[in-house]
């Protein structure tokens, strides 16, 4: 059934185009939406009766009812005072608004069921080229998922945000998983990677400005085929998870930039325990503090150049020199080696994901 706000939106216009007071029930009897200030009193034998009757339109104590079918169920009855052939036709031109809603919102209903189907693959692949022929859904084009996630509250909707941002794009669908995860299937043209990107930044920027809460967004690759949408939904979903663990102050996570992490995301964890134990021979990670940390960070950014580093850390060369051959000490590798520092990078990312799995267990 329609939601009782968009009736009333549809029953008010009428009315300002009609100047007629117009009144929608539901099949139980209850008053969907009305423009009266003191709503009329419906029978609910008369709108029993209405129902049951195979007429389309009747006249009721002074009042003409029409129905508003869903199929071959009347879903509501349209009521308008008055029994004069003005009251009769503007009845019928609500009447056929409302039926128009309904055909309108089943469709979508439609539309937004196949699409939940088929990114959780709960479709066969036969299924799913007849359903999008039925739903006129082009199979053969190319397409790339977005998934995004809104720590938001209850009060703020933010997938009307989202949608409000493809408001003409009947091509591309926008659907909630739940109150903090927005799908979004955006169908491509020639854009690039870059304008894909750039895309989610756009749509991040919108939404937390909304919503005044922090907003991540996780790209899928790009597919051309209809079936292959839950593949890039699912990589979608792998990119938010890694991003979280080895970039979380990223927004945007792209999945074919995600590198090394997406290996490591896969390993078992006893596997990631054990390399970290051999490489390090007994060190444990958390004895760094932050400015070692930071340090080992700006080292990696400017490419093991000393001199750099020590320029943006604003210390003397010969002070970051101390700092890694304290941290050579410590953990037996030698940063200023490339081999070395490609272990420790490796290593601290492992160390990363050791401590996710261990902070949500039942993650991925």
């Amino acid at each position: 059934m329609l939601s009782n706000q968009i009736i009333k939106t549809m029953v008010d216009g009428l009315k300002t185009i009609t100047r007629r007071e117009i009144t929608v029930v539901e099949y139980d009897g209850k008053i969907a939406a009305t423009t009266e200030n003191n709503p009329i009193i419906i029978d609910d034998e008369n709108i029993t009766s209405f129902i049951c009757s195979p007429a389309e339109s009747q006249q009721i104590a002074g009042c003409q009812y029409f129905k508003a079918m869903d199929g071959t169920v009347a879903e509501y009855v349209v009521v308008i005072k008055g029994e004069d052939e003005e009251s009769y036709r503007i009845g019928k031109i609500a009447a056929f608004h409302l039926q128009s809603l309904l055909v309108a919102y089943k469709e979508r209903f439609d539309r937004d069921n196949f699409i939940k189907s088929l990114l959780l693959d709960n479709m066969l692949l036969i299924d799913i080229y007849s359903r999008a022929k039925k739903l006129k859904i082009e199979n053969d084009v190319r397409r790339v998922v977005y998934l995004i996630e809104v720590n938001s509250n209850k009060e703020l909707n933010a997938i009307e945000i989202v949608k409000n941002i493809f408001p003409f794009k009947t091509r591309d669908f926008v659907t909630a998983f739940d109150e903090k995860t927005i799908i979004v299937i955006k169908e491509l043209e020639n854009e690039t990677e870059e304008e894909i990107e750039e895309l989610a930044a756009s749509i991040c920027d919108t939404v937390q400005i909304e919503t005044m809460n922090n907003v991540y967004i996780a790209i899928g690759k790009v597919t051309k085929d209809l079936k292959n949408v839950s593949n890039s939904y699912k990589e979608a979903k792998m990119a938010l998870e890694v991003g979280k663990i080895f970039d979380p102050e990223k927004n945007i996570i792209n999945y074919h930039k995600l590198g090394i992490g997406r290996l490591i995301y896969q390993l078992p964890p006893s596997l990631c325990q054990m390399f970290v134990s051999e490489v390090l021979r007994g060190f444990d990670i958390s004895q760094l503090d932050e400015e070692t940390l930071n340090t080992i960070s700006k080292f990696f950014e400017y490419s093991l150049n000393v001199s750099e580093t020590a320029r943006q850390l604003y210390i003397h060369r010969n002070t970051l020199v101390y700092r890694l051959d304290k941290i050579q000490k410590m953990t037996g590798l030698d940063l200023r080696s490339f081999d070395d520092a490609i272990t420790f990078k490796i290593t601290l990312m492992v160390n990363a994901y050791m401590a996710y799995k261990e902070a949500f267990p039942f993650a991925r």
